[in-house]
């Protein structure tokens, strides 16, 4: 009796990826056109905020996608690391640890060098970028090659240990080389499929082989985000499709086992992307709506007295700060005594700039003050 395969890549000629024509390209004229607004609403910017749209995107990609694999990075040495290396002037920049410098060179090679080809030396170097020292938490990987399956297939499982449940089971590892370089060359050498599509089948087709130990995720979002750069023709990177990844993690995961699990046909895999791919620039536009209401402030106060802790401070709270702020909170992130966190906020107070929240509570909590045009 014959085997009825259960991965997608059991199949011969696996690749030979097809889709519904009229469905999909009703659906990728939609996204592109709202691709080209938004491109052309954030080229019309001036410079700087510019600068600072991309910083905010390419931050958020960063983070986003590094939270997808279940991994928090400091946010503020993420920024930081991306503002150092394209040389964008932040105020209150720290230090960052070196693993974070390596996921921010991996995403700005991706990104800022777009053009230059995929190569399997390349993909190698974003992965020694990832894991700079040789290991993955407390495992020692292989780094810079492809992975070897010594303890077993490659497989990725939920659940807890002893009732752990297989969702996805890699290709053999004997199989990668032959399947990336065919990866790669489809990659650089297809010309008839629209850039954009190119993305949303290059995203499976990557996961799919799953070529590395670890890192594959990040890896294939860094692939994805290069390709999407391509279809701009920008180093500028105003949109983040990981942060909207990020929102439907479980609907993600969901249709990649569909797919990965099913055939050749992926139009419903390619209509998803697409989808997400244009809910993502619906966030761009309130992420811009942001930098905008924060230019008008730094206009607004372009000759006030403000010193480093409180300019520091008011860019959290425009770039819109996470829980209540608090004196101890500003004494722990300026690293300065309740004293003078107290006396910098009282003298913002006095400025017009901050007020006391109206709800209360145990402690004094802080806030913007609402600006007269009604900005805040």
């Amino acid at each position: 009796m014959r085997r009825i395969n259960l991965y997608i890549h059991e199949d011969d000629n696996w690749t030979d990826f097809v889709w519904d024509e009229k469905k999909v390209s009703l659906k990728l004229a939609e996204t592109r056109n709202l691709q080209g607004r938004l491109l052309g609403k954030m080229e019309s910017l001036g410079f700087d905020l510019q600068d600072e749209a991309v910083l905010n995107t390419l931050t958020i990609e960063i983070v986003k996608s590094s939270e997808i694999e279940g991994e928090v990075l400091d946010l503020e040495q993420v920024r930081s690391s991306i503002a150092r290396r394209l040389g964008i002037e932040l105020a209150g920049a720290i230090e960052s640890e070196r693993h974070i410098d390596g996921i921010v060179e991996m995403m700005l090679d991706a990104t800022q060098r777009y053009q230059l080809p995929l190569t399997k030396e390349r993909l190698f170097g974003w992965h020694s970028a990832l894991f700079p020292t040789g290991w993955s938490s407390m495992y020692k990987i292989t780094v810079a090659d492809w992975r070897k399956d010594t303890n077993g297939p490659m497989q990725v499982v939920s659940g807890p240990m002893g009732k752990e449940k297989v969702h996805y089971q890699a290709p053999d590892s004997d199989r990668i080389e032959d399947e990336m370089r065919k990866f790669i060359n489809w990659v650089e050498k297809e010309t008839t499929v629209d850039p954009v599509l190119k993305a949303a089948i290059s995203h499976l087709w990557f996961v799919t082989i799953h070529p590395f130990e670890d890192g594959n995720g990040r890896i294939t979002r860094a692939i994805t985000e290069m390709l999407l750069a391509r279809s701009d023709d920008s180093i500028k990177r105003f949109y983040s499709m990981s942060s909207q990844i990020r929102l439907d993690r479980k609907q993600y995961y969901g249709k990649l086992e569909k797919t990965q699990k099913g055939n050749s046909e992926i139009t419903e895999w390619i209509l998803w992307f697409l989808e997400c791919l244009d809910n993502s620039f619906d966030s761009t536009t309130d992420t811009l709506s942001k930098i905008l209401q924060k230019a008008d402030f730094w206009k607004t106060h372009s000759k006030t007295i403000i010193n480093e802790r409180q300019q520091k401070m008011l860019n959290r709270l425009l770039d819109g700060f996470t829980g209540k702020l608090t004196t101890s909170k500003w004494g722990k992130i300026c690293k300065c005594s309740q004293d003078t966190a107290l006396r910098d906020i009282q003298d913002l107070i006095e400025k017009d700039i901050l007020q006391k929240e109206a709800s209360g509570g145990r402690s004094t909590n802080y806030e913007l003050k609402e600006m007269p045009d009604g900005n805040n």
